[in-house]
């Protein structure tokens, strides 16, 4: 597929741009004063002068070449070619090792044994034209890394997406998957939610699978005729219970060096109660349509030709799993470039090396964006032109089974991280489309210059603009849409999990943001054996055009950190998304007060089989507890206080008036004020009290999550103490904030 052009297709979209945004980019950088501004343009144009794109190829498909999963021999030679580059541009270079637990599958059988026998293949098949896909040394087969194992036996039971409001919808229906093993779509939540909840409503088994109509020849053609899932392709990957701790899980809150106490396997909370294997839906296809019961919701269908059924049985499984669980080394690469003028304050810029196989998309392609990136500013120093702060590159290892390498590092160094660190800058992996970025929202105002800066290589506007035009046309809500007509920055999303940034934000407090481009390049390969150097190259980014873009975005995300005078944090974008956050908050206790008085008054006059199906007569559900009115009182008046310290700040922040090392200081370590070392309620590990990893969401994110979650999950008792905590955060920032402003 060829990357093309700026064409009449887009004369409309690039139409809806208003002239005067088009002149964002002349405008001084914030944190830079004029004269700074126009030394900083010059400087990055530099920059882009040294991105190859030839070389991000060629290191592309070097370092894809092979399986490199934590603990694999490729994974160590990819670690130590990736330090070897660094050194070669003078970096000073670490590989820092941590011993890990990883489990490697040595058993997996699952078959139909009635009302008839069906064996699962459980294999992905080669491809032609992909030579990849025929070297399969090293290559792991298709698991959920931290399932336990065990042979199960029971009948299937279909959980849709397996997520809570699933779960609700089959309890009116009648339906317990207690004892039984559940079928679930990959969707909907991070994939280590669905044996989690299967296993709290005492399911033994839960089998996973890809369903076409949202992962295969739904969406489009299928590899290799087109870049999505084939009927053979399964997606790997953790089911670790990251949103209780993510890294090694016998070493939470510590790194895990050679010496560190480790739990007992059979005690580490984050690994599965039941044993879950992913699936192809070549292989959930005769299991699926061996099932009987009800015929599953409207919504709940997909896209294979059955009729799908609710269950429970007639299709009865055995599942069987086996692991050896290893100790293995994960090498982090960490490469240092000492700052000229605040060797102190540290920008570190991280994303991971190790794949699942080949891990051409996932994350090498955001790996070679980094490392062009890493090399173009040691050419800038080189010629006398060295970052004002220290810059610190991360390769990271053992990402995919759980965020292993960057967290253990970051517990490891915690106390030096949050005395030097000014943010933590993620890339993961990379495609082609419209520019994405997740962070801490007192960067918003910094990144929306950045997006204003960087060109877009396919409509020859602004990445800002081209994801603007897209949003005032195709946003799901009129308020989204609304505001990418009207206001002047573009909202960054806040970040759950999923990546690198996870420790650094959310357990140490340090601003942090995730990046990269998508939309327009098919998700099939994603954990398969097909994430390949062949595959990404033909249909993903073609020639690394986006390679290079995220090359520019993210290294002028990096050199400005690291560059600016006065520290680009703005207080004004971070205030006005928490009390768009407070607005759902206190939407969300309405709907669920007005949602629980409607399905009880339902179930008193005995009506609620109408909800489901006229036809049927269905068990009764159980009233649930009255939504209490909640006082949101502290958490508004703690938002005013930082409203009024965060528009006094912006006075002086625009003046361009010089920081003080008092003031760079007070700025970049502001964001520790929104974490409390007592953590979230049952999972201590999270610190941060505005972003959170949903409990049942996983990789989703839950802002204001101690309150947010108290609501959703019905413990009302709990929802006053955390309104005073979250309030409390915001108070204790607010005086920060008027530190700043003052003498």
């Amino acid at each position: 597929m060829q990357i093309k052009t700026p064409s009449i297709r887009w004369a409309f979209i690039i139409s809806l741009i208003p002239i005067s945004s088009l002149s964002i980019a002349q405008q001084p950088l914030f944190g830079f004063d004029t004269e700074g501004s126009e030394e900083q343009r010059r400087l990055e144009a530099e920059f882009d002068t040294h991105i190859d794109r030839a070389e991000m190829d060629r290191w592309l498909r070097e370092f894809s070449s092979e399986a490199h999963h934590v603990g694999s021999t490729k994974g160590k030679q990819n670690a130590q070619a990736i330090a070897a580059l660094f050194r070669s541009w003078n970096y000073d270079v670490e590989i820092a090792e941590y011993e890990v637990l990883f489990p490697e599958p040595r058993t997996r059988e699952l078959e139909l044994v009635s009302p008839n026998r069906f064996t699962a293949s459980l294999i992905e098949d080669a491809v032609a034209g992909d030579a990849s896909t025929s070297n399969i040394d090293e290559l792991l087969p298709p698991y959920n890394a931290f399932s336990i194992g065990g042979e199960v036996e029971g009948e299937l039971v279909f959980v849709n997406y397996g997520t809570p409001a699933d779960y609700e919808m089959l309890e009116r229906y009648g339906i317990s998957v207690a004892g039984k093993i559940a079928i679930s779509k990959y969707g909907g939540s991070w994939r280590g939610i669905k044996p989690k909840l299967a296993a709290e409503k005492g399911a033994i088994g839960t089998l996973i699978y890809s369903d076409p109509a949202d992962d295969g020849y739904g969406p489009g053609d299928v590899y290799p005729e087109g870049p999505y899932k084939n009927d053979s392709g399964v997606q790997r990957g953790s089911v670790m219970d990251m949103p209780t701790y993510p890294g090694d899980v016998l070493t939470p809150g510590v790194g895990a060096t050679g010496d560190v106490g480790r739990l007992n396997r059979e005690d580490a909370p984050t690994i599965t109660q039941i044993p879950v294997l992913p699936i192809s839906y070549r292989d959930a296809l005769p299991l699926l349509e061996a099932m009987g019961g009800d015929v599953v919701p409207e919504q709940w269908r997909g896209g294979l030709p059955i009729t799908y059924h609710l269950g429970p049985g007639p299709a009865r499984v055995r599942l069987k799993l086996e692991f050896d669980w290893n100790m293995v080394t994960a090498y982090n690469v960490i490469a240092r470039m000492e700052g000229s003028q605040f060797p102190d304050q540290w920008v570190i810029r991280g994303n991971h090396h190790d794949g699942w196989n080949h891990g051409a998309a996932d994350p090498v392609s955001g790996l070679v964006a980094m490392l062009s990136e890493a090399k173009a500013l040691s050419r800038l120093a080189q010629a006398g032109n060295a970052p004002a702060r220290t810059v610190i590159y991360a390769a990271w290892d053992a990402e995919e089974p759980g965020l292993i390498g960057s967290t253990e590092w970051a517990e490891h160094h915690g106390a030096e991280l949050q005395e030097h660190a000014v943010a933590y800058l993620n890339t993961d992996g990379n495609g082609r489309g419209f520019v994405n970025v997740g962070g801490s929202h007192v960067l918003e105002r910094f990144f929306n210059q950045v997006m204003a800066d960087v060109q877009d290589p396919q409509t020859g506007v602004s990445v800002q603009e081209r994801r603007r035009a897209n949003l005032r046309i195709n946003a799901g809500s009129e308020k989204i849409r609304n505001e990418a007509k009207n206001r002047s920055d573009l909202r960054i999303s806040p970040l759950g999990s999923g990546s690198d940034y996870t420790p650094f934000l959310q357990h140490l407090g340090i601003a942090s943001a995730n990046m990269g481009f998508g939309g327009h390049s098919g998700g099939g390969s994603y954990h398969t054996m097909y994430d390949t150097y062949e595959h990404y190259s033909k249909w993903i980014d073609p020639g690394m055009v986006y390679g290079e873009t995220l090359a520019q975005f993210a290294g002028r995300a990096t050199l400005r950190l690291a560059n600016a005078p006065r520290l680009p944090i703005d207080f004004q974008g971070f205030s006005d998304n928490v009390a768009a956050y407070i607005d759902e908050i206190e939407t969300l206790a309405e709907d669920m007060r007005q949602q629980t008085e409607t399905d009880n008054q339902n179930i008193k006059d005995g009506v609620y089989g109408i909800i489901l199906d006229p036809t049927k007569s269905f068990g009764p559900p159980l009233a649930k507890a009255e939504v209490p009115y909640f006082n949101f009182a502290p958490l508004k008046n703690a938002l005013t206080e930082l409203e009024s310290a965060a528009a006094s700040y912006q006075d002086i922040a625009s003046s361009g008036a010089p920081a003080t090392a008092r003031d760079n200081y007070l700025l970049y370590t502001s964001e520790r004020e929104l974490i409390r070392q007592q953590g979230l309620n049952g999972r201590p590990w999270y610190k941060h009290h505005i972003y959170a990893p949903g409990f049942y969401t996983g990789y989703g994110v839950k802002t204001i999550p101690g309150v947010r979650e108290a609501i959703e999950q019905r413990q009302y008792d709990q929802v006053a103490g955390q309104i005073e905590l979250a309030a409390e955060v915001l108070h204790n920032l607010a005086t920060r904030v008027e530190e700043l402003s003052g003498p």
